[in-house]
């Protein structure tokens, strides 16, 4: 069922859930229908500074503020960091929420507002939302990976959402690849793909080869990347090379996986996957490059759904049951 289908009254898509997706500065909450519908939607900045507690108690505040919250059955939180997704705790997260790790999400926002709750990692939300409303419905098979401030996503084998035995399954951004050698990567450790195909790290180069220090990041490495198509030796062609290096290198990562695991469907979403054809093109024709003849015809796809994906994925880790994929 698509996000625009209107289901007769009284059927369980007529279901409400919330979702909720926190990050280091902002919390954003949506009532969500289990057919993928937003209803309503809010953003809170996150108290990250203020500890664990703070930002615990901005959730759930942000929860009871959100028009029609009442109606629902369930709460679904995506964050960062490593979450056990049968007990709800956060196994460890980054710098951006001092002292996430630890945190008993599930346990503490089931106390503060009585409703039952289900955590997972952002990366996973997102692959949980397009294979249930987005890009991916209907496979059973399928690859998803998002590309931002980092590098993650999922795998869908079966119909069911990988998580591996210790949580961190989908974490692309930390496979090893000779284009990052020698570079350090989030993780404190060198050579990851993270390091050299994500958003910061193209901007991070970037600005490294031609001394540029505008705001605009990435945004300007692309809007550069489209200019002056035939001239070498400008800050454009920088940028392309830039562009172009990081997302053959994905694209050679996504192929390896595809020979690995043969999914139906490949889906890339995220902030740099939207910069358009000057990092497209490459990583298709990388990826297309390095494929067994089985898999040949396979070509990556962009999401479908935006920045709802993360609101409406952590709704729909409320419809899912433990390890499996959601279903209206």
């Amino acid at each position: 069922m698509t996000t625009s289908q209107r289901p007769p009254d009284g059927t369980s898509a007529q279901r409400s859930l919330v979702g909720v997706d926190v990050g280091g500065t902002k919390i954003a909450a949506g009532l969500v229908r289990a057919d993928g519908t937003l209803l309503t939607s809010l953003v809170r900045p996150t108290p990250a500074a203020e500890g664990p507690a703070a930002v615990l108690d901005a959730i759930a505040a942000a929860v009871l503020d959100l028009p029609g919250h009442e109606q629902a059955e369930g709460l679904g939180i995506g964050t960062g960091g490593v979450i056990d997704r049968d007990s709800g705790v956060v196994l460890s997260a980054n710098a951006l929420l001092p002292g996430w790790a630890g945190t008993r999400l599930s346990e503490e926002l089931t106390a503060r507002l009585g409703l039952p709750v289900a955590a997972d990692n952002d990366a996973n939300v997102f692959a949980l939302a397009e294979q249930t409303y987005g890009a991916g419905m209907g496979c059973r098979s399928a690859l998803y990976v998002s590309v931002g401030t980092g590098i993650g996503g999922g795998l869908v084998i079966g119909g069911r959402l990988l998580r591996g035995a210790h949580s961190t399954a989908g974490e692309f951004g930390h496979i090893a690849v000779p284009e990052a050698t020698g570079l350090s990567c989030n993780c404190g450790r060198t050579g990851h793909l993270e390091a050299v195909a994500s958003g910061p790290a193209m901007t991070a180069r970037f600005r490294e080869l031609t001394g540029s220090d505008n705001a605009d990041g990435l945004r300007h490495v692309a809007a550069l990347a489209e200019t002056d198509p035939g001239r070498a030796g400008t800050d454009g062609a920088a940028a392309r090379r830039i562009l172009a290096g990081g997302a053959a290198a994905l694209g050679r990562a996504l192929a390896g996986l595809v020979n690995t695991v043969d999914p139906e469907r490949v889906v890339i979403g995220g902030g740099v996957a939207s910069i358009g054809a000057a990092y497209w093109e490459p990583l298709t024709d990388a990826f297309v490059a390095e494929l067994l003849p089985g898999p040949s015809g396979l070509r990556p796809v962009p999401a479908a759904l935006g920045p709802r994906a993360a609101v409406v994925g952590a709704a729909a880790l409320v419809l899912e049951g433990h390890g499996g994929a959601a279903a209206p």
